[in-house]
């Protein structure tokens, strides 16, 4: 049975992996919860001024995702569902903090980080397929938004 809002209140860590419910989505659920990655950048933007505080608290993040997603996929029975965003939640917030004001510069990111999560180039490919649970989750995204992050610097530096 797949999950819903029963399973998805069940638990907190249901709640966090499915992204508060965007990964519910019956089409796209990691392009619906990427789109979350946005509000959390803006509230770690706001909460710490600093880079290295704004880190941190991605970092937070991070491991919050891995407990999550680490329940979530053993209650389901599937180590990374389809439905579990925080991965991608996280991963477009820390794209963003590398990120250039504006909204060019954040749909060119929406689409780089998509991009790379989708198509997975190695090590990306690698570490899916070889890393399970709540860190294998989350390290693959963590890989593509380093793969963006370099694709929107390069832009950048050429601009």
């Amino acid at each position: 049975m797949p999950p819903d809002l029963r399973f998805l209140f069940a638990h907190p860590a249901h709640l966090i992996a499915f992204g508060f419910g965007s990964g519910l989505a019956p089409k796209a659920p990691g392009t619906v919860g990427t789109v979350l990655g946005l509000p959390l950048f803006w509230l770690i933007a706001v909460t710490a001024s600093s880079l290295s505080n704004q880190l941190i608290l991605l970092v937070a993040a991070f491991l919050l995702g891995i407990w999550a997603c680490s329940r979530t996929g053993r209650a389901l029975g599937v180590a990374d569902h389809g439905g579990m965003v925080w991965d991608e939640i996280v991963a477009f917030a820390l794209v963003l903090l590398f990120t250039p004001a504006g909204w060019l510069w954040i749909a060119t990111a929406f689409a780089l980080f998509r991009l790379f999560d989708i198509l997975k180039p190695w090590p990306i490919r690698l570490a899916d397929t070889h890393l399970k649970n709540g860190f294998g989750v989350m390290f693959d995204d963590l890989l593509a938004a380093g793969y963006a992050i370099a694709v929107i610097k390069g832009a950048q530096w050429l601009v």
